[in-house]
Order: structure tokens, then sequence, then C-alpha cells
């Protein structure tokens, strides 16, 4: 083969082998998948969703729950209900609790000094259950109570499919006759993984102050009492731990029977986080890091397929609604634009061009489908909602998304009475002129079939 005829070859050879390349890349993000019964991920800021394995379905999330837990008495310091130096009275059901052997805790005595402070990061860093009970009836004065503040508060999140009963994720049977009222002996807490993403998102949002203890790796729990304890993180992924990811501050962790491994995780990295949830990873019993080997792969897949860009940048007109008739005005209709660029989040294999419009205009502007003249220049008379039309993953509560105010982008003025009466005359006439020219073609259709009907009788009788 002479050098002339290689060059083609070898250029059909490298696009192949690039297109394969991109084909690899694409069918890697879209068939990506955890080794656990649910995994679900989204932008904290933003929360659009990333990933969804089964992330709608309730399930386990065992101490996970120390989440909503922990964002009550978060908003009940904030609304200055309780103080972080107040002294907790330990009641005799969590100093028994703080005792019963295998369950997560640090070791609570009634008559000893805790504060919230202490309990609160002993339910975090050590994932404390008789902590959660005590700061639960410090904050409603039973954990009953606690509970029901824990399910209003879900509903305010417009979380509606969630099973809480108590404060801390254990199985009913370890309460004894504390259990709540109306439930089983084996009954637990549930919530889909979409619902635990949702409660780290506001968690994170309102009180970002719990990432500097969900990132604690050891600490000593009430060195000054008679019972002082040696608390450590449970979340591996920490500085120094044996699956030590780089960003990873948090967030919390979860074992039952029922639930299996399971592991709310936040990474920070690149100026953005991340949030992934993992529910019973289905590796554990070979690897006792399983959720966090699987929470690992979770992060790399979020951060290394999914990047923001710059879509539409204001001032363009979305496809669906690029002009608005005008009643009155010197023009007939004014141009549209959008106020602000729009940022989405794109996936590798998908097509950033190929996008779907929502628009939502502000009908109390409108009459007819058409805005009355005078129209001011960025004038906001609705909004429109962009989205990729291949994302089907959309955002992890419906009132999210990338949207932007749909504005005018001129003035149009008033038409002068001259020029109304003479529109009302030229449609006025137009009317007429329709009507009569309807009119004739329908005498003429009959004048068409009468004649037409005569001749066939006439051909008949000659015939």
């Amino acid at each position: 083969m002479n050098k002339k005829n290689r060059f083609p070859l070898i250029l059909v050879v490298l696009v192949l082998f690039f297109q394969s390349l991109i084909g690899i890349t694409a069918q890697a993000a879209d068939e990506f998948t955890v080794k656990a019964d649910a995994g679900f991920a989204i932008d904290a800021d933003s929360g659009k969703v990333f990933f969804n394995q089964n992330g709608d379905t309730p399930k386990g999330i065992a101490s996970i729950t120390k989440t909503i837990t922990a964002y009550l008495v978060l908003d009940a310091i904030k609304q200055q209900k309780i103080t972080w130096e107040q002294e907790v009275p330990i009641s005799a059901y969590a100093e028994k609790l703080s005792t019963v052997p295998d369950l997560s805790n640090v070791t609570l005595v009634q008559g000893q000094k805790y504060t919230v402070r202490d309990l609160f990061e002993a339910l975090i860093v050590q994932s404390a259950n008789a902590c959660a009970v005590a700061l639960a009836e410090l904050i409603a004065g039973n954990e009953h109570t606690f509970v029901d503040q824990m399910r209003e508060q879900l509903i305010k999140w417009d979380i509606k499919d969630a099973t809480i009963i108590n404060s801390s994720g254990l199985s009913n049977v370890f309460l004894e006759d504390q259990i709540y009222p109306g439930t089983q002996k084996n009954d637990e807490n549930l919530m889909s993984a979409r619902d635990v993403a949702i409660v780290a998102q506001h968690l994170i949002k309102d009180f970002p102050e719990v990432l500097e203890v969900s990132k604690i790796k050891e600490k000593k729990f009430a060195p000054n009492t008679t019972h002082p304890d040696e608390m450590k993180n449970w979340n591996v992924m920490l500085f120094d731990g044996p699956n030590y990811k780089a960003g990873v501050d948090g967030l919390k962790t979860g074992t039952t029977d029922l639930a299996g491994a399971c592991f709310v995780g936040t990474i920070q990295k690149d100026g953005r986080r991340v949030i992934t949830v993992i529910l019973k990873a289905t590796d554990q019993e070979k690897d006792e890091n399983a959720r966090y080997v699987e929470t690992s792969k979770l992060m790399d897949y979020c951060l290394n397929n999914w990047s923001q860009q710059d879509i539409m940048v204001a001032g363009q007109a979305p496809s669906d609604q690029k002009e608005l008739a005008v009643t009155d005005g010197k023009q007939k209709t004014v141009p549209l634009a959008m106020e602000s660029t729009v940022r989405l989040w794109v996936r590798k294999d998908m097509d950033p061009k190929n996008l779907t419009f929502k628009t939502t205009l502000n009908h109390s502007l409108l009459d007819n489908a058409a805005i009355s003249a005078p129209v001011y220049k960025s004038e906001k008379i609705g909004h429109v909602t962009v989205s990729l039309t291949q994302d089907t993953l959309g955002y992890v509560q419906a009132n999210e998304g990338a949207s932007t105010e749909l504005v005018t982008t001129k003035a149009v003025e008033k038409a002068s009475t001259s020029e109304l009466i003479w529109r009302k005359v030229v449609h006025s006439a137009n009317s007429i002129w329709k009507v009569t020219a309807q009119t004739a073609n329908s005498i003429w259709q009959v004048i068409v079939q009468t004649a037409d009907s005569v001749w066939q009788k006439t051909t008949q009788l000659f015939n």
C-alpha cells in the first residue's frame, strides 16, 4: 500500500476509534448501578437528581433516622427553645437504653451533667441511640410527642410515604414498653432513598454547622462524668479511615437487620457538594465496608459524569413562546426572552441542545392570551422552566428546577384612537367580506349541484 492510500485509511480508523470511546462513555453513564437495594444521589444545592436506583420505595433506614432528630434539635436551638450548653436530664428509660449490649451508645447516668452539645455530638459521631431519646425528651417532653414532631416536619418537606416510629432508628424489639402507640414489636422506621436525600439536603442547607460535627473522627464523651466514653465515628470515609475519600465530611450511617448497612454521605469537591444514599449494601457479608465502597463509586460517578453548563443565555427566547400577542398596541406582538442565563446539569451522554421548555404565563396580566398595551420593556409576564429532553431524572422535589423569568424585550405603545377605529373598520370589512364570500360560495355550490342533477336527468331521458 502506498503512502497516498494509507492516510484515508488511518483517518477512518481514528474516527471509528474515537466514536467507540464516546459510545463506551455514554453506555457507562447510562448503565451505572450500585450494589445495594437502593441508591440515590443529588446535587446538594439545586436538588438535581444524578442517580436513582429503586430510590422511591420505602426501606429500612436504621440510624439515618437521626438526621431528622438532628434537624429538630438544631431547629429548637435556632428558635431559642434550648441552648447548646443547656443541661439535659436523663430519664430512667434513656439510662437503661444506653447500656443495652450490641447497640451503638455512650453511657448515660441519671444525675450526671450532660449538655445538649455533648448529646448532639454523640448522636452524630457515635450514633448514640440513648442520646436521641434524651434529646427528644428534652424538646418534646417524651419521645412519642417528638415522633409526632418528626412526622410533621417530614410533611412540611412533602415527604408523605415515610414510616417514623422513634427518634433513634432502632427496631421496636429494643424499646420494650416504650414503643410508639399502635406499632408492632418488629416495626422500624422506613423511608425511600429519595426522601433520605431530601432530609439530608435540608439539614445541610439550613444547618451547615452539622458538618463540623459529622466530620469529627474521634472524641471523648463527657470526660468530667463518672462514665466517660471514647467516641469513634462509624464513617470510615473520613480522613485516615480505611475507605478515606478526600472531600467527604458526613453524614450518617445506619445498620439494623432489616435495613442492612446504610449510609447517607456527602462530599464537597471543586466547588460543588453531592449527597449520596446507599440503602442495604448487598455485599456487606463479604465486605464490612461495602456501603462505603458503593458510596465512593456513586460519588465518582456523579462528579465525573455530570457537569453544570450554561444552556440558554439571558436574552434568548424559549422555543415555545417567542412572542406574545398585544391588544391595542402599535405592534400586534411583543418579543419575549429569558431574563437570566439558565444553567443545567448535563450528563456526558446527553445532548445539551435538545431542550424542553415549559412556559407559565402570569394570567392576571393577560386577557385571551394577550397583554394590553402599553407594554413596557423588561416587563415580567411569566417564567420558563428548562430541562434536557433526555433527562428523565428531574429534581429531588417537584418544586425544584432550572427556571428564569420571561420578560418582554421591547416596549409597545398603545395605538392612537384613529388607528384603533381604522382597525375596527378593517376588521368589520374583512368579516363582512368573509361572510359574503362564504355565502356566495354556498350559493354557487347549490347552482353547480342543481345543474349537474338536471344534466344527469336530461341525459337519461334522451337515452
